[in-house]
């Protein structure tokens, strides 16, 4: 079996007429499935945005992320990271490693904790931060062009939603 057949066996393009039941008798339809959605769209609209940082600054969307915590919110611990990017810990991990040999971040002791290791952007992080972000911005632009000026704050207003919802369901948790 080639890796196309294969492909098309796992995820095939023509969805099934009749999905599978689920143990209480109700349809599952995956493609419908909000969550499911969110992720895959997600995937796909990072990969557009990966284009512009993985070519030339050879990151990683990990790494992408944490640099771009970094410049937006200024020095934190990677800990605050993980919370802001909702990454796991050994992504994370591996991207501070990544980044600190780039020479784009500097990790140093928190002067009041000395348990932890402060995170923070040096001068070539900066500058390669400021390149990023305008064409980040565009591709976000050209990705989101397909909306009216209405569709955008009901997104945006969808998405504020659904975020609160889920941050105070984990804080529940």
């Amino acid at each position: 079996m080639t890796r196309t057949e294969a492909a098309h066996i796992l995820w095939p393009m023509k969805v099934a007429s009749r999905p599978i039941p689920a143990a209480d008798g109700k349809a599952f339809a995956l493609e419908r499935f909000t969550p499911f959605r969110l992720s895959v769209l997600a995937n796909r609209m990072t990969r557009s945005v990966a284009r512009i940082y993985m070519q030339r600054y050879k990151l990683s969307a990990p790494d992408w992320r944490t640099l771009a915590v970094l410049g937006r919110f200024g020095a934190m611990s990677a800990n605050s990271v993980v919370e802001r990017t909702a990454m796991d810990k050994v992504r994370v991990s591996r991207s501070v490693s990544r980044l600190l040999l780039l020479g784009f971040i500097t990790r140093r002791t928190d002067p009041e904790d000395r348990r932890r290791a402060i995170l923070d952007l040096t001068p070539a992080g900066l500058g390669v931060y400021r390149q990023i972000v305008p064409r980040a911005l565009a591709v976000e632009e050209e990705l989101l062009a397909v909306l009216t000026e209405e569709e955008r704050t009901a997104l945006e207003a969808t998405l504020t939603k659904l975020e609160n919802r889920v941050t105070a369901t984990v804080a529940e948790e």
